[in-house]
């Protein structure tokens, strides 16, 4: 009776605001969740997982040592696909970024990408952009590999000062932008030995997960893979 309802009440919302797919405009079918299924099935996957040192790995080579890197999906901006990061970033839709990632990890399965894995952490925000947004959309992900994982999500790092956006910065800009941003958290050290998953949203000059990455290595004895839902095509 009760499910009845809920599936009464679902479809009324949906009249009233249907629910569509951020990629084509297409309005979701009831057993669609955030993108319909002609989209999902031509996400621009990156496959990186699935090669061994590949692109991004090859992309941390010198800066800073990690096990194995991977992306989602390829990001490009004027691609329908873009808005998909949009929506999980300023839209307040940062579940449909715990959905993907959750769906991430069910489908790199056969890659073993995930396998061995400890703990999962995200890049952190700053307080100031936390409150301004309301949430970090680099946790949510990091939350639906941890639960899809069965494995704890933890808080290691702390944004200590914000910095200005990135998103029209070059590559030395965007390290110059965030000397100095992030810190460990006091407790880390109970990570030790651990082998840590960091997630954030999309990679495009790698600076942010090199200063975060490179923090992290400073555990005794952690090492450190990479994973954000998406990545801009690396050189």
């Amino acid at each position: 009776m009760w499910k009845t309802i809920k599936q009464w009440l679902s479809a009324a919302a949906d009249v009233a605001m249907p629910r569509v797919c951020p990629v084509c405009g297409k309005a979701l079918d009831n057993d669609e969740q955030w993108l319909c299924r002609k989209c999902l099935a031509a996400l621009p996957r990156t496959r990186y997982e699935e090669t061994d040192f590949n692109t991004m790995e090859q992309h941390f080579a010198g800066k800073v040592p990690i096990e194995r890197a991977t992306a989602y999906f390829f990001y490009e901006k004027g691609s329908p696909y873009a808005s998909i990061l949009h929506d999980i970033k300023y839209h307040s839709l940062p579940k449909m970024g715990y959905w993907l990632a959750s769906r991430a990890v069910t489908e790199m399965a056969g890659s073993h990408f995930f396998e061995g894995i400890d703990v999962v952490t995200a890049v952190p925000l700053h307080r100031s952009k936390l409150a301004h947004r309301g949430y970090n959309q680099s946790e949510y992900l990091a939350r639906g590999i941890a639960d899809r994982l069965g494995i704890p999500y933890v808080e290691a790092l702390n944004a200590v000062k914000p910095h200005s956006t990135q998103t029209h910065k070059g590559a030395l800009e965007r390290w110059q932008n965030i000397q100095g941003n992030y810190a460990l958290k006091n407790d880390a050290c109970h990570l030790s030995g651990k082998h840590i998953l960091l997630v954030d949203d999309v990679i495009t000059t790698g600076s942010t997960l090199t200063v975060c990455a490179s923090l992290l290595k400073s555990i005794p004895g952690a090492t450190i893979s990479l994973f954000t839902l998406a990545a801009a095509r690396l050189e």
